[in-house]
């Protein structure tokens, strides 16, 4: 199998991915889930995943799909890149062991139907929030807390953010 088809075949559907997830789990894998945008892939971005897959065996990323970005209210021109694309840089890491591209506001669904071991979020989140209003608030951490997984915080990379490479395009 050529390299390239390596990275593609780890961008999975929803019900390959409850799959693997199932095989992992009963192979005895420490599975660790986390989630963004990653429009444009960045120092802080790497950082992040890299230290996220340290949690466990496998690493999943679910990348927010083009409406999802829309929804958030981040800038009109947002996602710079289309969600095939992100998904697919985030599939090239190493550290990657699957993708997926979800369409909802948040991705509590898909939490709820994998049920990570670990839960990662960047240090702008705070693992205690319970106010599921709350903009620190991680969402399906309940879920996680609830089957005896982790959930953890890795500090954001200081200067290191899409907005910012943004802005200096346009400056």
């Amino acid at each position: 199998m050529s390299k390239f088809n390596k990275i593609q075949n780890k961008i999975l559907s929803f019900d390959e991915l409850v799959k693997q997830v199932e095989d992992w789990k009963h192979g005895g894998e420490k599975v660790v889930f986390t989630n963004g945008c990653f429009d444009i892939l960045h120092k802080g971005h790497v950082q992040y995943l890299a230290k996220a897959a340290d949690f466990g065996t496998k690493f999943i990323v679910a990348v927010n799909s083009d409406d999802s970005v829309k929804r958030l209210g981040k800038d009109k021109n947002r996602p710079i890149q289309a969600e095939e694309s992100r998904a697919l840089i985030i599939a090239s890491l190493e550290v990657v062991d699957a993708v997926i591209i979800f369409n909802e506001d948040t991705p509590y669904e898909l939490i709820q139907a994998i049920l990570p071991d670990v839960l990662v979020k960047g240090g702008d989140y705070n693992p205690e929030e319970t106010n599921s209003s709350s903009k620190t608030y991680i969402v399906g951490s309940d879920v996680v807390k609830q089957k005896g997984g982790e959930v953890k915080i890795i500090s954001l990379v200081e200067g290191y953010s899409t907005t910012n490479i943004v802005s200096k395009l346009k400056d």
